[in-house]
């Protein structure tokens, strides 16, 4: 169906260089029409809400670690109220997309923008907006010292041309898309499937690898540590204290940025396909060397740790060890990676509520750590480079389809919402029962609100 799409048959100039030509019936309005600024506030009763650019406004778990990479003041007093069907907009990164539809009563950050959106089907308004074609007519409407510290003026935002189908065009746009994201949903929900049980397969190897060793007639011992069992007898024990030490070097604020991805370890931050806004003084951010551990004092609990290939910079957030002996990288990559470790690195976190934990070094510096001889470290890893190749050449192959299939589906949205294709036949033959289910596909979400940390 998505194939036989057609064209409208009479278009006419927007205006615009990033929307070009747009259907003859449709109108083009500056946002400003559109729009009515709210200042509502003190409303402390109400559930959190936050912006995110792949989810767009959701309620905010304060329980759930992965949601919450940023502080939750004590007083909200000041946030501002966002009823069901305001526009929210974040002013710092709406270049982004990261705006949407409130979709309930709530409050917002201070550093957002609220409005009431005064168009007749709210829905088609926020894929609008979000869609690619308005990402750059956002970013042109933001101004700051460098991008990535842009904030969107209101001026400029009031400017741009909104795009306005008849109602029941608007109505069959989002019934389309509605269908559509749900067809793409469920084609990646697959794939992430296939991936998770990849991943697990994979993270059986290794951790019989690391834990056990290669040779299945050695003798055993136990190791001493609960969660972990018998060891090869010839292993040592040391705690993390006696194998690193934790390294504190500021000052370099124009090296390398780097970031720690859970999956790939240590990586330059462009490399990530994240975008972040970064802040603007990295004096103290962190310099870590090839051969480093560098963690996420919040994100440890999820493997969010690695060895360096890289010199760089790190967010103060992060924290950088030297190994104090000779040691494989690779081996103590995938050991504190297992789930074993990550556990224990939660039960050693903490702070002042429990989704704030971190492990700061002085914990990390206890957990204990199994030692194999070190040419035994360079067997097991290339062990586990040699039996894991297909595996990760599998999950490696799903990412990119995954990574296809969103990006087909962002120029599929985009072609819809500005009139490049013409959907409404094709929404009157849709099926009731596929519309009303919604997929809910997983994203590698953001940093949800004003503060973000690298």
């Amino acid at each position: 169906m998505i194939a036989d799409l057609k064209p409208y048959k009479e278009y006419k100039k927007s205006g615009s260089r990033w929307l070009g030509n747009v259907p003859s019936h449709w109108g083009v309005h500056n946002l400003r029409t559109l729009i009515r600024r709210r200042y509502e506030r003190n409303r402390t009763d109400l559930p959190l809400l936050s912006v995110a650019r792949e989810k767009g406004v959701f309620v905010r778990s304060l329980t759930n670690a992965k949601e919450n990479h940023n502080v939750i003041p004590e007083d909200l007093s000041n946030y501002k109220v966002a009823r069901a069907g305001n526009l929210v907009i974040n002013k710092m990164k709406a270049w982004q997309g990261s705006m949407g539809i409130a979709p309930c009563d709530g409050i917002v950050s201070p550093a957002y923008f609220v409005y009431d959106f005064l168009i007749s089907n709210r829905s088609f308004g926020q894929a609008l907006l979000r869609s690619k074609p308005y990402v750059a007519h956002f970013a042109q409407a933001s101004d700051g010292v460098r991008i990535g510290q842009w904030d969107l003026t209101i001026d400029g935002m009031r400017q741009i041309p909104m795009l306005v189908p008849p109602e029941d065009e608007q109505a069959a746009i989002v019934r389309f898309l509605n269908w559509a994201n749900n067809r793409f949903g469920w084609a990646i929900k697959a794939k992430q499937k296939q991936i998770e049980l990849l991943n697990e397969q994979r993270q059986v190897i290794i951790y019989r690898a690391v834990t056990r060793g290669l040779d299945p007639n050695v003798p055993f011992k136990p190791s001493g540590i609960p969660w972990l069992g018998d060891i090869p007898e010839h292993w040592e024990v040391l705690r993390c204290g006696n194998i690193f030490y934790e390294v504190v070097d500021t000052g370099y604020p124009t090296a390398l940025l780097l970031s720690i991805d859970r999956f790939k370890g240590v990586m330059p931050q462009v490399d990530t396909g994240r975008k972040t806004r970064a802040s603007e003084n990295r004096s103290s951010y962190k310099r870590v060397r090839p051969g480093q551990l560098a963690y996420n004092l919040m994100n440890a609990f999820m493997g969010s740790l690695g060895f360096s290939n890289y010199e760089g910079i790190v967010s103060p957030a992060y924290a950088v060890a030297q190994p104090r002996i000779e040691i494989e990288p690779k081996y103590f990559h995938e050991l504190l990676r297992t789930n074993a470790y990550t556990g224990e690195f939660n039960c050693l976190s903490y702070g002042i509520m429990y989704e704030r934990n971190r492990l700061y070094f002085e914990r990390f510096k206890l957990v204990p750590a199994i030692i194999p001889p070190l040419s035994e470290q360079k067997e097991i890893v290339k062990w586990i480079n040699f039996e894991t190749a297909d595996l990760n050449l599998a999950i490696t192959r799903l990412e990119r389809e995954i990574d296809l299939l969103r990006e087909y589906r962002t120029r599929l949205i985009a072609d819809v919402v500005t009139g490049k294709l013409d959907i409404c036949a094709a929404a009157a033959k849709l099926p009731e029962e596929e519309i009303e289910e919604v997929v809910e596909v997983r994203e590698d979400m953001e940093s949800a609100d004003e503060e973000i940390t690298v």
